[in-house]
């Protein structure tokens, strides 16, 4: 074999990993970011870097669920034999505002949703079972139908008590956490740092966004979408643009990025070609490489390194093979790094929308999208999903999982699915 034979026979010298093995080991190095506190308002879409415990219970008093009257329920049993009962009205309780009075067998206190339950009574009526009437100005109530203790009541403690745990470290904050929080005068939150992603693309064949095409030329789509991509994930993209097929400049970026940035992801240069310059460099010995090609399609070739503690994470130049290793390998790491508790993108089950007949070897990921029919979750797949597609990305809200040893599947068959993040 000659000298010059060697470098192409080393690309392809490379053991596939399954998915679930290649995750394992971006994520032994995905360690959570310190944390930093922000005020709630701005805490929406956060990780939580340590558990809430409740200040107080919740509701912090017995709370009335109705407009109506707080009274005693034993109060009410001679309805039971046909009998009226009135009850002498002594205060009026708007929400907000705590009774001096004690109400006692034969009254009663008008109430409002809402507010807090006086003293004595152990039921609210409704309002719609009452009626009333006044005699020598005092108000009375009327009720014909007997009322059960603690109806319409929502006592303190009810939704949490004391000291119970509210949100656990590494929840999502979503604006329902805020609510909670809120109602606990929680102002201000712990969250994982948002990481600092570079992104660099590769390839001299690359133009700007802003540039007109060329003969043999084409836009950098994928800094964009990635750049995208890395901010629906929680993590501050840093564009570090894009480099001709250049070992050494390629080299100075990347250590730079390394030094500077907490993930770096590179798109383009890891295949086996002669100028896929991101397969030489993560080779080389300056770091360990963790693997160099994944047991799927498309982006096979994603690769993945460790350098200083920093992950190096290279995708596929193709969009959709960039666009599925995202999400397998970078959303889940921006997450952990983020203190996630769930970092993985849920998987469904649903049945396939339409024949898929495509068979592969590998483990598949067919970008597509979900419908809701007669009581079904139904997954159609792109028509058209190979790697260098991009247009059909925009079109997909999930991937269809597609094992190797199923050969083609037919319509109607369930199957798992990755439900992408967005509404689409």
């Amino acid at each position: 074999m000659s000298m010059q034979e060697k470098p192409q026979d080393g690309k392809f010298q490379r053991r596939a990993l399954q998915v679930p093995e290649a995750q394992h080991k971006v994520m032994t190095y995905a360690t959570a970011l310190e944390p930093e506190e922000i005020s709630l308002s701005a805490s929406c879409g956060r990780y939580l870097a340590e558990p809430i415990y409740a200040p107080h219970p919740f509701p912090a008093f017995n709370r009335s669920g109705m407009d109506g009257y707080a009274l005693i329920a034993a109060d009410t049993e001679p309805c039971s034999n046909g009998e009226q009962v009135w009850l002498e009205v002594i205060d009026n309780i708007p929400c907000g505002t705590v009774s001096s009075r004690t109400v006692t067998s034969g009254t009663a206190a008008r109430i409002m949703t809402g507010a807090q339950v006086p003293e004595g009574a152990d039921t609210v009526a409704m309002l719609e079972v009452t009626e009333t009437r006044e005699e020598n100005g005092i108000t009375y109530v009327g009720l014909r139908k007997p009322q059960q203790a603690a109806r319409n009541i929502s006592p303190a403690g009810l939704e949490l008590r004391e000291g119970d745990e509210i949100l656990a470290a590494g929840r999502l904050i979503t604006p329902g956490e805020i609510a909670a929080l809120a109602a606990f005068g929680v102002h201000t939150v712990k969250v994982g740092r948002r990481p600092k992603v570079a992104v660099i693309a590769t390839g001299s064949e690359l133009l700007e966004v802003d540039q007109p095409l060329e003969p043999g030329k084409i836009r950098n789509s994928n800094s964009p979408m990635l750049e995208a991509l890395i901010r629906e994930a929680g993590g501050e993209a840093v564009m570090l643009g894009a480099i001709s097929d250049n070992l050494e400049l390629a080299r100075t970026k990347v250590q730079m990025a390394l030094e500077s940035y907490d993930l770096v992801i590179t798109t383009g240069g890891v295949s086996v070609g002669d100028h896929d310059i991101m397969g030489d460099l993560v080779r080389e010995h300056s770091g360990e490489m963790l693997f160099n090609k994944v047991a799927m399609r498309p982006g096979s070739v994603t690769t993945a390194a460790v350098r200083g503690g920093k992950v190096l994470l290279a995708l596929s130049g193709n969009p959709g093979a960039c666009f599925v290793g995202f999400h397998l390998f970078a959303r889940p790491l921006i997450a952990r790094m983020q203190g996630a508790a769930e970092p993985f993108l849920p998987e469904w089950t649903a049945v396939l929308g339409a024949d898929y007949t495509k068979v592969n070897n590998f483990t598949r990921f067919v970008r597509a999208r979900l419908e809701v029919e007669e009581g079904r979750l139904v997954a159609y797949p792109a028509f058209i999903d190979e790697s260098s597609v991009m247009v059909t990305i925009k079109d997909s809200d999930c991937l269809v999982i597609v094992p190797p040893d199923m050969r083609g599947i037919t319509a109607g068959t369930k199957v798992s699915v990755i439900k992408l993040p967005g509404v689409r």
